[in-house]
C-alpha cells in the first residue's frame, strides 16, 4: 500500500511539473473589466462616438521600441452601439483569451492594442493604435493575465466626401471636358 501510495504521489508530480513547462502564457483581450476602462473612439467626434461591429481589434507583441512586431490571434470585433446605459458599448470589444505563443506564464511583455476597419491593419484606411503597455501574463495553472495598463485611444476616420463635393468635382470635370 505504502509504494503505491508513493507511486501515485510521483506520478502526480510529474504530471504538474510538465504540465506547468509546457504551459503557453495567455492574456484576456479586453478593454473594459474589473479596474479596466480603456474605451476606443473616432478621432474628433463630437459628441463622441464608438466603433461598433464594423471594426475589428488585434492584439500585437511590442519591441523595446514600440514597434509591434508580432501580432496575436484570435482578432475580435467591437460591440454594437446599444441604448440608454449601453449607448457606449461600441467603444468595446468582445472579450477573447489570446495565446502568446513562445512565452511562458509569468513574463512581462510589451503589447499594443489596434483597431481598424479591413481585413488586416497595415490594409485599412481607418485605424489606430494605443501605445504600447506591459503586463505579465498568465496561462498555464493561473488565468489569462487581463490588460490592466491598456489606455483607451482614438481611431482616425478618412471621411467619405459630401455629396456637394462630389457634385463640384463633377462639374469642374464637366467644364474641364468643355474646354477643349
Amino acid at each position: 500500500m505504502k509504494k503505491l501510495l508513493i507511486a501515485l504521489a510521483a506520478v502526480v508530480v510529474a504530471t504538474v511539473a510538465s504540465y506547468g513547462q509546457g504551459a503557453v502564457g495567455q492574456v484576456q483581450f479586453a478593454n473594459k473589466g474589473t479596474g479596466l476602462d480603456a474605451p476606443v473612439t473616432i478621432a474628433g467626434s463630437n459628441p463622441t462616438v464608438g466603433l461598433g461591429t464594423s471594426y475589428n481589434a488585434q492584439l500585437f507583441l511590442a519591441d523595446a521600441s514600440g514597434n509591434a512586431t508580432t501580432a496575436l490571434t484570435p482578432i475580435t470585433t467591437f460591440r454594437a452601439p446599444g441604448t440608454g446605459a449601453a449607448a457606449i458599448a461600441d467603444r468595446y470589444i468582445i472579450p477573447v483569451t489570446v495565446d502568446v505563443p513562445g512565452h511562458a506564464p509569468g513574463e512581462t511583455l510589451s503589447f499594443i492594442m489596434r483597431a481598424f476597419n479591413g481585413a488586416t491593419y497595415d490594409a485599412a484606411q481607418n485605424k489606430g493604435q494605443s501605445a504600447p503597455f506591459s503586463v505579465t501574463i498568465g496561462g498555464g495553472l493561473n488565468p489569462p493575465a487581463p490588460l490592466s495598463t491598456l489606455q483607451g485611444f482614438t481611431v482616425t476616420a478618412v471621411p467619405e466626401p459630401s455629396i456637394i463635393a462630389l457634385g463640384v468635382l463633377g462639374a469642374a470635370a464637366l467644364a474641364l471636358r468643355r474646354r477643349k
